[in-house]
């Protein structure tokens, strides 16, 4: 007799679960301090979908939300749509919004970063110790308008070469907090690069608080390239024959691993400032965002080719 198919998800669910707890385990075990967060991540959308979440005026309401053209290192500029919480944020760009392959259709990128000042380094030396002889270290600058770049934080990949996915390593940098163009508040003890300082508060005005997961669809090669750093962060991972799932503790990252015709940002949850005892339903383009009931909301994309 074959197991009911409910049955069978609860099942796999479980051994996840118990995986998950496993690997934490042996983290706890080994006595290393959390060091990697999720701090934001990017999906390049279609211009149709792009376009309704940037005149959406549901999502000005519903979370901190900006549009900006951002100017980095090297002159190069990007346009994004930005949902922002108290730790996390969101950056949703359309087709052709970001230079290069990384504005293509599907293409997509995580960044997680450390709290204290310094721990990037440790970071670094977990990935020699794991075998990524050369992890590729950057400095990335912004410029606020003026010609002048300011340091903005320093990251590491393990390389830099990807199909149409990419995650880094970052850790603030002090220029970036002193400067009063970064509104960004105090530092709440010695060495504070957090997440909580980077972002304003204005989160506190509207439902949306963090991300507390997401769902990729990336490369097997991307995802090989992508699990050291997570791992090398103190960050739980598990390996599933479908991908991986990462945490640290407050969000979960779900990775497929697909061929690259499927790749893209395909679901977002999130957590909300107060519960809400309705359900509210937003159309945006070929994406669903569904607010409650409850603490939280969750966004789905439709994979366009």
């Amino acid at each position: 007799m074959s197991t009911p198919r409910r049955t069978r998800t609860i099942l796999q669910l479980l051994a996840v679960l118990l995986a998950l707890a496993a690997t934490g385990a042996a983290t706890a075990q080994a006595d290393e301090p959390d060091l990697l967060h999720f701090n934001h991540s990017y999906g390049v959308l279609d211009r149709e979908t792009a376009d309704a979440i940037e005149h959406s005026a549901y999502l000005k309401d519903f979370a901190n939300f900006q549009v900006r053209t951002t100017t980095g290192a090297g002159g190069e500029k990007w346009t994004g749509r930005y949902l922002m919480g108290r730790e996390t944020y969101l950056e949703l760009f359309g087709v052709g919004d970001v230079p290069g392959k990384d504005g293509d259709l599907g293409s997509a990128g995580l960044g997680v970063s450390v709290e204290h000042t310094g721990q990037l380094s440790t970071v670094v030396q977990h990935l020699r110790d794991a075998g990524i002889a050369n992890p590729v270290e950057f400095l990335q600058t912004r410029d606020f308008g003026d010609g002048k770049p300011v340091p903005w934080f320093d990251g590491v990949q393990t390389t830099d070469q990807y199909d149409t996915f990419g995650a880094w390593g970052m850790e603030y940098r002090a220029e970036y907090f002193a400067d009063p163009r970064s509104n960004t508040g105090p530092a709440q003890y010695p060495g504070d690069v957090s997440r909580n300082r980077y972002l304003p508060d204005d989160y506190r005005d509207h439902q949306m608080r963090d991300v507390t997961g997401i769902r990729l669809g990336i490369t097997a090669r991307d995802l090989g390239n992508t699990l050291p750093l997570l791992r090398a962060g103190g960050m739980t991972v598990c390996e599933l024959p479908t991908g991986a799932l990462a945490s640290d503790g407050m969000t979960t990252i779900r990775f497929d691993a697909v061929p690259a015709d499927q790749v893209g940002l395909r679901q977002i949850d999130l957590a909300l400032n107060h519960p809400t005892g309705t359900r509210h339903v937003e159309q945006l383009g070929h994406s669903t965002l569904v607010v409650g009931p409850g603490a939280h909301a969750r966004w789905t994309f439709s994979i366009r080719s």
